[in-house]
């Protein structure tokens, strides 16, 4: 139940989860099955996000960093032959990106290089994009930051004249269309997060998907462990031939279930988590509705102030389904992005810099950016670092709130003698 809204007093979050009992008498119905891992809620999930999103196989996981980590890593697996990922092969990328975008490249000792982005979109820089790529190019890793999609025409020229895999990181883009379709429909592979922040949650949890049944092979593999058999979790047995198996160096009719063939994880979720994602799915159209609705009201407020601020531009063949409402505060504004950001958090309207801005300003790759590849400066990512930031427009955002939110930003405004 939402708690009564006192302005000044009570905090209005960037993002939040928003449920009702379903998801509560959900998860209680998983604890009372007694299964408790991956089980029937998760496949009925699995199925329903298949009929959403159009596509031919999901596989869950634990969190949408863990689905970017298994759909690079299943790109690795000898399935693929020649055309497998491999050490030192390169891997186009942008800065502005959450980390767990391009850690799995690097973890699996590709090289990035890393092209800028647009200031107006937030997504990689088009014009600049085919110049990344050298013989040694084998894939392409990019998310729809903020739920803004790139620019999928290009990048899907640019794979199919390359022979290139695409990963699309959808984890801020659930929802989002191109072209009519939905994103997550173009690349080999896509990637989902439901941890609270994102359109729906279970909490912590994620989804890989693909219409390859190969790649879905793969993701499979690496997902359990890296176990060769694709068994159902609570299956045995589904090729017939469990004791008839002669893999590597193992005996004739060794049991398949533990037969390993890759170097895998465990990433698979619990089934409360997917017993609260099935509840959430049905709820997904609203909140997609919402979350437009309360972005067109900002863009038309913040509309008025173009002087100061960069507002995103979208092009006619998306439909966005919103992350947040970014913002860019020009370098002639009479304040700056933290001013501006401190006074909202002062007065109880939460804010977050775009992710990491440039990535490549972080501690943890300052010593690493010599092994990387930049394709000319990164004067935007830098500005994103420097000047940008957003506000909420998930659905625990009503009326008053956004009123409130409203009435807080001209304050600020009045303050740097605006009005």
């Amino acid at each position: 139940m939402k708690k009564k809204f006192i302005p000044g007093e009570t905090y209005v979050s960037v993002s939040g989860k928003v449920f009702d009992k379903e998801e509560i008498n959900n998860a209680i119905e998983a604890a009372k099955d007694g299964w408790w891992t991956e089980g029937r809620f998760a496949l009925k999930f699995e199925e329903k996000f298949k009929k959403y999103l159009g596509v031919k196989h999901v596989s869950l996981v634990n969190s949408g960093s863990s689905a970017n980590l298994v759909a690079l890593a299943a790109l690795t697996s000898d399935l693929f032959g020649e055309k497998r990922l491999k050490a030192g092969d390169e891997f186009v990328t942008t800065s502005v990106a959450f980390p767990t975008t391009v850690n799995p490249g690097i973890q699996y000792r590709l090289k990035p290089v890393f092209v800028d982005v647009g200031v107006g979109d937030l997504n990689i820089d088009m014009a600049k994009i085919e110049k990344a790529i050298t013989k040694k190019t084998r894939l392409i890793m990019l998310a729809h930051t903020l739920g803004f999609p790139f620019d999928l025409t290009e990048v899907m020229r640019l794979v199919k004249k390359y022979d290139l895999w695409l990963i699309e990181d959808c984890c801020d883009a659930l929802g989002t269309k191109y072209g009519n379709k939905y994103v997550g429909q173009y690349g080999h592979i896509a990637t989902f997060s439901f941890y609270p922040a994102h359109h729906i949650t279970m909490g912590e949890g994620g989804a890989v998907i693909t219409n390859n049944r190969l790649i879905h092979k793969a993701i499979r593999r690496f997902r359990d462990w890296g176990r060769d058999c694709w068994c159902g979790t609570g299956q045995d047995n589904s090729c017939g031939r469990r004791f008839k198996w002669k893999l590597g160096e193992l005996p004739y009719g060794y049991d398949h279930k533990y037969i390993y063939s890759e170097l895998g994880y465990n990433l698979k979720l619990t089934d409360f988590q997917a017993a609260i994602g099935v509840a959430q799915l049905k709820k997904l159209p609203g909140f997609i509705k919402k979350r437009r609705a309360n972005y067109k009201k900002l863009y038309e407020f913040f509309k008025k102030y173009e002087e100061y601020f960069v507002l995103m531009r979208e092009d006619e063949k998306t439909e966005v389904s919103y992350f947040g409402f970014p913002i860019v505060v020009k370098s002639g504004a009479p304040f700056t992005r933290n001013e501006m950001s401190e006074y909202l958090e002062k007065n109880k309207v939460g804010t977050r810099n775009v992710f990491t801005g440039n990535l490549l300003r972080h501690p943890a790759y300052v010593d690493l950016r010599k092994s990387f590849r930049l394709v000319e400066g990164m004067e935007n990512a830098d500005a994103i670092m420097n000047n940008a930031f957003w506000i909420g427009v998930w659905p625990g955002i009503d009326g008053v709130r956004m009123k409130y939110m409203k009435m807080v930003i001209t304050k600020f405004l009045k303050t740097q003698g605006i009005f």
